[in-house]
């Protein structure tokens, strides 16, 4: 059951209505009501067929005003890659006593994992347990690399992934209430326009089927979307 409190704010979302994307975020702050500053997300609902590997969507993309979250990273490197992950400001970095830490000690406490290509082999066996997860590393999202410095920089600065789900929905976290409409528009612009040019050979017919923007707790509200 939806609260009072939900129904009011759904009260002022136009049923069916597609909002131009200012003022449909404006409708988004309006309506997220709650007590705490919620994150404000995207979600885009996509003609293609998640199923096929040639109609996969997925990418990232630094938003330039950040996700409003602290991103704890870790970095499974040895020798001066571990030294530049130090560096460059992750929050842990180790080699394998930190896969063993994961196995062992089922210790999750970070929300991005990086590691370099020479320790996949080690990381690939701990694959079971980060992938559910969403914690696997993966060239695709700049999270098995060489260059460590770029990753966890570009991670802190408010990198996200956007990639599609089984319904083929894209759903990203673009930033907090607290940003306000402006900045929060400049990420949703951002996003939108990766997952535009992310758009497979393979896709056929309309491309976008629709756009959504919610708060954590508030109402759906639809966006008048380009192509």
């Amino acid at each position: 059951m939806k609260g009072k409190r939900y129904a009011q704010a759904a009260a002022l979302v136009e049923t069916g209505k597609a909002y131009e994307a200012s003022e449909a975020m404006a409708k988004v702050i309006e309506t997220a009501t709650a007590k705490f500053d919620e994150s404000i997300e995207l979600h885009v609902k996509l003609g293609v067929d998640s199923r096929h590997a040639d109609q996969q969507v997925r990418g990232v993309v630094v938003l330039p005003n950040g996700t409003g979250k602290t991103v704890k990273v870790l970095v499974i490197a040895k020798g001066s890659k571990a030294d530049e992950a130090e560096a460059a400001g992750a929050d842990y970095v180790g080699g394998e006593e930190m896969i063993n830490k994961i196995k062992n000690e089922n210790w999750f406490d970070f929300d991005v994992c990086v590691t370099t290509p020479d320790m996949m082999g080690l990381v690939g066996r701990i694959g079971k347990v980060l992938g559910p997860k969403g914690l696997m590393p993966n060239p695709k999202s700049g999270t098995v690399t060489m260059d460590v410095t770029k990753a966890v920089k570009e991670i802190k600065a408010g990198k996200v992934e956007y990639r599609l789900d089984k319904t083929n929905i894209i759903h990203v976290a673009i930033g907090k209430k607290s940003f306000g409409a402006e900045k929060l528009l400049e990420n949703y612009n951002t996003v939108y326009d990766a997952i535009l040019k992310a758009k497979p050979a393979a896709a056929k017919g309309q491309y976008v089927r629709s756009v959504t923007l919610t708060s954590t707790m508030g109402p759906g509200v639809k966006v008048a979307y380009r192509v």
